[in-house]
């Protein structure tokens, strides 16, 4: 079983308070998080939806790079963009409701139509996907690049 773990300092109260993320393993400590980053990216400060999305991005791109090797097609190259989407949910609140996952790749000797079935698939094999599923709409679009 593997662990990952980070942690999160928030000092005063939503609107005007501000916060600190970091990662266990260093890569990124005291990362600034504001609740404007959330809802109006005004600086260059992170979001949970952001770190949820660079989470996504990476799970899937090696789930799915898995999927095409398993498939007798290893991939070349896979790139993917995600967008998580944070919209205000009726009666109050907000909720993370959508990720697009924006899927590239350079895989010889498929076709587009083998590409997209097998992003369909990789997206099955994704633990974050996984997580997120039956709770967060997910939607994939998948560009065979020549």
């Amino acid at each position: 079983m593997a662990e990952s773990r980070a942690s999160a300092v928030w000092v005063g109260n939503l609107a005007d308070g501000s916060g600190e993320v970091s990662a266990a393993s260093g890569l990124f400590t005291g990362a600034p998080v504001t609740w404007a980053a959330r809802t109006s990216r005004p600086d260059p400060k992170t979001s949970p939806e952001e770190l949820i999305a660079a989470a996504h991005a990476a799970c899937y791109a090696m789930a799915f790079s898995h999927t095409l090797a398993e498939a007798g097609s290893p991939a070349k190259r896979v790139s993917v963009n995600a967008v998580c989407h944070f919209t205000p949910v009726e009666g109050g609140g907000f909720a993370v409701s959508r990720m697009e996952l924006d899927v590239h790749g350079s895989v010889p000797g498929l076709d587009q139509q083998a590409f997209a079935r097998l992003a369909d698939e990789g997206d099955q094999g994704c633990p974050v996907s996984n997580a997120l599923r039956g709770n967060v709409e997910i939607a994939i679009s998948a560009t065979l690049d020549t």
